[in-house]
């Protein structure tokens, strides 16, 4: 069934949920900060290009974000919360904090529209290819009445909780997968310092216990210092630190976490900023000693 979506936000992901929803023939009005960046989407793909979000919105059942953090997220509420009325649903793929995310379900909620808070993984290439993997948090019904919109680009999508419960999940997953790239670059430095054939390495690895995706889908290029895609140093270092804000209102400590937060920082020291996170490797061959 096609549906009037609104898309807030087409940088490098939102770009490529709005070019899905487009092929799937719902009606999307797609709008974004930078000067002009609606207007090419709108001449290239299709849709409309909106003046605003309170433009893209207003006529909108399903409205989409995509933004940088909690700061453009709480801006674009004040802009359109008034327009996301009973009925309609606010899916948020942004990573933000669990708090402002419940913040701004509770403010949608007060007008009897919902908020679904449903940060995603799977990076650019998972947007691309349309397999990106959802974890949502909030009302039941009103995740039941957007799933099909989000299968549009989206491989697996699952309902997580209640309101804040999918933010908490993307940051178990940050978790999780910055301890696997760092120990992938020490890992890779320690090869090749040795003299082996990593891409044989590699291969070995791939059938054996180590394997993950960090390892499938980034080992080739850190082997080569390859880092101009993906996911950013800066957005990355972003996530970890709403992660140990979060766990320290936990009182769980997170010390891989925190390590690697700081070789972050040390990348973005040497010029990383944009690269893709996985620019640990970068670091790691510099630091040889």
């Amino acid at each position: 069934m096609s549906r009037s979506v609104a898309v807030i936000g087409i940088g490098r992901m939102g770009w490529h949920i709005a070019a899905h929803l487009v092929a799937k023939e719902h009606r999307v009005a797609v709008c974004d900060a930078v000067a002009g960046m609606a207007d090419r989407f709108a001449s290239e793909v299709g849709g409309r290009a909106a003046s605003s979000p309170t433009d893209a919105a207003r006529d909108a059942d399903v409205v989409i974000t995509s933004l940088p953090a909690d700061r453009e997220l709480l801006a674009v509420s004040d802009e359109i919360a008034s327009a996301v009325t009973a009925g309609r649903v606010w899916v948020d793929h942004s990573t933000t904090s669990a708090q402002a995310a419940r913040s701004v379900a509770s403010r949608v909620a007060a007008i009897g529209g919902s908020f679904l808070d449903a940060p995603v993984s799977g990076g650019v290439d998972g947007a691309r290819k349309g397999t990106l993997t959802v974890m949502a948090g909030g009302d039941q019904r009103a995740f039941d009445d957007v799933e099909s919109v989000i299968a549009s680009y989206a491989a697996r999508i699952t309902l997580m909780g209640e309101s804040g419960a999918g933010q908490i999940t993307k940051m178990t997953n940050q978790i999780c997968v910055v301890g696997l790239c760092q120990a992938l670059a020490e890992g890779l430095d320690f090869a090749e310092s040795a003299g082996l054939d990593v891409t044989k390495v590699i291969h070995v690895m791939l059938q054996g216990s180590s394997a993950s995706w960090q390892m499938a889908n980034r080992a080739e290029k850190m082997l080569a210092g390859e880092y101009d895609y993906g996911f950013s140093t800066t957005l990355m270092r972003k996530d970890i630190g709403l992660v140990l804000e979060e766990a320290e209102a936990m009182n769980i400590p997170l010390p891989v976490t925190a390590m690697v937060g700081q070789m972050l920082a040390e990348v973005t020291a040497m010029g990383g900023a944009q690269w893709d996170w996985c620019s640990l490797m970068e670091r790691q061959r510099r630091r040889r000693v």
